[in-house]
């Protein structure tokens, strides 16, 4: 595909005068850090998406632009061909058709809290990644780092995932950003894992939850005193029914229930309780100890996939001697391991009665991002002055109050760019080109994409909204601005571009290790 004013020859090594220092950072390293990750956002039908709010700007600090026709282009103008796109009649059409490839990227700050930014899928060798901010994934407000729990989702809206989930594997940024907190260099290109969608969930056996490689959880279902059967009543009939391997268990509420044998005379209940792994290694087997129905051995252990953050959190608490399993970092991601054991105890006064449902979760593999949703080409040491469209999720208020955006839903403005270069000292600016918009906070990390074909739905990426301004002094955002993209910008592209895609679950829906 070729777009009028730009060479659009694929380049796997841009040239520039030297090669940029750049930063890798990775962000779910394996497919079981991955699948916690997606499985963070997504779990509750969306829970921790629709908390999630923009970017933490402080809308009473919005800065102005000052002139400075700093030092830009850095070498010879080059670009990378968009791929994908729209098929269609080429005739003109008066409204702006939205590209396929922006949504919202999602990760958590240095307090743990759920936020986003904008982005777009980016046209690179293995169809894999995606351009937004750095700030939108070095967390430059806490701790310096890069942040957690990233993710893509192209087309989102209102915590639905049309076209999948994607998952970051690593940031790459220029080394002055993640070092300095260099606006001038405020770009990150993520590669990001194939997609996929969670494709609903099915109760199993007891033996086919041992053996699925995927997500699964055990769901407690209270057992209510209903048609003239008590809870209790019920227990006892599902578990005559299916033995002491069935799927009820009984949950006594006592703070200290007392260990009892199977021959103790009053009111005593089977439950299955949670120990450490020593306690679990120490339990004895089912060939020595099993007597009317009491059983000490243990249950299988149950080892799930866990985020970085609740792998942080969980080494804490058992640390604290407030957890009894185990936390572990392996296969490229982080687990946690939990055991049981089944013993008499003496019934206390309030027993509460469960039936445990074994569920596996289903997932559905939608691919590499750009053959999903396209990619955007990229262009870099471009003349400044040019019409540019500028897409994004904006959300947060002019500083005068006033809200006209939702983030739900993405806008977009358009016009040519400075004909100069500006600054802004607070955040070591001295190039950065402008445009002028009234989009808010939200839409950072939004695409700026010359040459935009409203037909296919595609141009070339040559910047990114980075900050806001009001130029006029009225209290609302009337101007934004984005990095130079000069050779810089293309060597750390390049360093992105090498990265491979990876899957993260099978053809069956497996988490793949």
């Amino acid at each position: 595909m070729t777009i009028a004013g730009l060479s659009a020859a694929a380049l796997t090594s841009p040239a520039h005068a030297a090669a940029p220092e750049f930063d890798r950072a990775p962000l779910a390293p394996g497919a079981p850090g991955a699948y916690a990750v997606a499985r963070f956002w997504l779990d509750a039908n969306g829970a921790a998406l629709k908390k999630a709010t923009q970017y933490n700007w402080d809308a009473k600090e919005v800065t102005k632009l000052v002139a400075t026709q700093g030092d830009t282009s850095d070498g010879k103008a080059g670009s990378v061909a968009p791929t994908g796109g729209e098929s269609g009649p080429s005739a003109k059409v008066k409204n702006v058709n939205l590209p396929r490839t922006i949504g919202k990227v999602f990760f958590l700050d240095h307090k743990g809290q759920p936020r986003w930014c904008s982005g777009t899928s980016i046209q690179s060798t293995y169809r894999n990644l995606v351009a937004t901010a750095g700030h939108c994934a070095y967390d430059v407000e806490g701790n310096k780092e890069v942040v957690s729990n990233w993710v893509f989702i192209p087309g989102y809206y209102q915590g639905k995932a049309p076209w999948g989930v994607y998952v970051g594997q690593a940031a790459f940024t220029h080394y002055n950003f993640s070092a300095y907190e260099d606006f001038d260099h405020d770009y990150a290109f993520v590669a990001v894992y194939n997609g996929f969608v969670f494709n609903g969930e099915k109760e199993v056996t007891k033996g086919e939850f041992s053996e699925w490689a995927g997500g699964r959880w055990i769901e407690h279902e209270e057992l209510k005193d209903v048609s003239g059967k008590t809870a209790k009543q019920q227990f006892e009939e599902g578990f005559s029914k299916y033995g002491p391997l069935g799927p009820y268990w009984s949950k006594d509420f006592d703070a200290t229930p007392d260990k009892v044998g199977h021959d103790y005379k009053g009111e005593k209940t089977l439950t299955k309780i949670e120990v450490t792994e020593k306690a679990y290694e120490e339990a004895p087997r089912h060939s020595e100890a099993r007597v009317n129905g009491e059983r000490y051995d243990s249950t299988a252990p149950v080892t799930v996939p866990i985020t970085e953050t609740e792998y942080k959190e969980l080494a804490k608490a058992k640390s604290e001697g407030k957890f009894l399993g185990k936390v572990e970092a392996r296969d490229g991601g982080w687990n946690k391991t939990q055991y049981y054991i089944k013993q008499w105890v003496k019934s206390g006064k309030t027993i509460k009665y469960f039936r445990d449902h074994y569920v596996i979760g289903l997932a559905k593999e939608t691919g590499r991002l750009g053959e999903v949703v396209g990619g955007q080409g990229f262009a870099w040491n471009q003349k400044v002055g040019q019409p540019v469209f500028a897409f994004g999720y904006p959300a947060a208020p002019h500083p005068d109050g006033d809200k006209p955006y939702t983030g739900l839903t993405p806008k977009y403005c358009y016009g040519k760019t400075g004909t100069r270069t500006y600054g802004v000292s607070d955040y070591k600016v001295e190039d950065q080109i402008a445009l002028k918009c009234s989009m808010t906070p939200g839409a950072d990390g939004g695409p700026w994409i010359l040459k935009y074909n409203n037909t296919k739905r595609l141009g070339f990426v040559n910047g990114v909204t980075s900050l806001f301004h009001d130029q006029d002094g009225n209290e609302r955002i009337d101007f934004v601005s984005s990095p130079y993209f000069d050779g810089d910008a293309a060597g750390v592209y390049d360093e992105a571009n090498v990265v491979r895609n990876t899957r993260i679950v099978s053809d069956k829906g497996e988490l793949l290790r």
